[in-house]
């Protein structure tokens, strides 16, 4: 005797009852007028109170790294936070922290703006690669040619939504 669409249609609600969710994002964003301000000597203080602001937001983090001009991210998202969110709390207590903590003469901020691209699981080690390289790679390329580079490659000029009220 078959089961009846009653015994299939809860078994079905039963199986699918809890959300799942793997979520990478690299995300990458520049100092103020990307001037080269995150100098060797801090950079680890800066990328640590990163990854645990990240982590205090539900986001683990699986690298941070970058360089004296910008950093790159890939962690694992909320999907109770939005993007947005997560990058503004980031760049805006990273920033204050910097400067309570007096780590640099002038007063230090980051660059309106910043870019943030899925990535599938089988691309997740090689970005992890690609960021944990970073000063290899930039004896190459700057920045700039960086994240044009990064731009055509996940065709983001065509995927500009409105920025957000109060900038990020």
């Amino acid at each position: 005797m078959g089961k009846d669409k009653t015994t299939t249609i809860s078994t079905s609600i039963l199986i699918m009852s809890k959300s799942y969710y793997t979520i990478w994002i690299h995300a990458i964003w520049s100092t103020k007028y990307r001037l080269p301000l995150i100098q060797p000597h801090f950079e680890d203080k800066i990328h640590d109170f990163i990854r645990e602001q990240l982590r205090q937001m539900g986001c683990p983090v699986r690298i941070i790294n970058g360089m004296p001009d910008h950093v790159h991210c890939l962690f694992l998202l909320n999907p109770q936070k939005t993007i947005v969110e997560v990058i503004k709390h980031i760049k805006g207590s990273s920033a204050h922290f910097v400067n309570e903590q007096e780590l640099m003469d002038i007063k230090f901020a980051w660059q309106t703006g910043y870019a943030a691209f899925s990535v599938s699981a089988s691309g997740v080690e090689p970005v992890f690669q690609y960021i944990k390289n970073q000063k290899t790679h930039h004896q190459k390329n700057n920045f700039q040619e960086e994240y044009d580079e990064f731009i055509k490659l996940y065709n983001a000029e065509k995927h500009q939504p409105s920025p957000p009220s109060g900038g990020v």
